[in-house]
């Protein structure tokens, strides 16, 4: 496990690997899976690995980032999509706080994989080493699933902003460290 890596019960939150690639190109190409990120449209694979190498930067620059979830009992497995922190860099409004994210293959949906990775990275974010202040989740409103897993969180309700590289509203929620 390296340094960065967080074990929950279930999952194991580490860096990517080559061989995840293959995997978040899958999961971006889903149209099901895109549907509420930015503007809905899918990803192809060179955007796919673009966004690795984005994450990874991330994380050499912050000392946090977007994790590859795995299933803890099973580490060398397919990665199951996403989950971590960024800065939300898109909306500036919400700036300086970091945001939460998660991006999950469909046939995780529903097995509470959301909740359990982002109450992980919410801890890793908000630890005596990182210090963050305020962490934010950015939804488009008709989102249910992930309203559901905010909720769950116990993120509250922030002025709403419009997303301009989407074109729409976004629901924006938030905790603070202190809560």
């Amino acid at each position: 496990m390296g340094d960065d890596d967080v074990e929950t019960e279930r999952l194991l939150l580490r860096r990517w690997r080559v061989e995840d690639r293959a995997t978040l190109a899958a999961i971006n190409a889903d149209p099901e899976v895109m549907r509420w990120i930015g503007s809905g449209h899918v990803l192809g694979r060179g955007l796919s690995d673009d966004l690795i190498a984005r994450f990874e930067a991330e994380w050499d620059e912050r000392g946090f980032g977007l994790w590859a979830v795995a299933w803890k009992d099973d580490p060398a497995s397919e990665a199951l999509g996403f989950c971590g922190l960024t800065m939300p860099s898109f909306l500036p409004a919400v700036l300086p706080a970091a945001e939460v994210g998660w991006r999950l293959a469909r046939d995780v949906w529903g097995r509470g994989v959301a909740t359990e990775a982002a109450r992980a990275a919410l801890a890793f974010g908000f630890s005596r080493e990182r210090a963050l202040r305020e962490v934010v989740a950015v939804v488009a409103p008709e989102n249910a699933r992930s309203l559901r897993v905010i909720d769950k969180l116990g993120m509250t309700p922030r002025p709403d902003r419009y997303h301009a590289g989407a074109r729409r509203r976004v629901r924006v929620f938030g905790v603070l460290a202190d809560r």
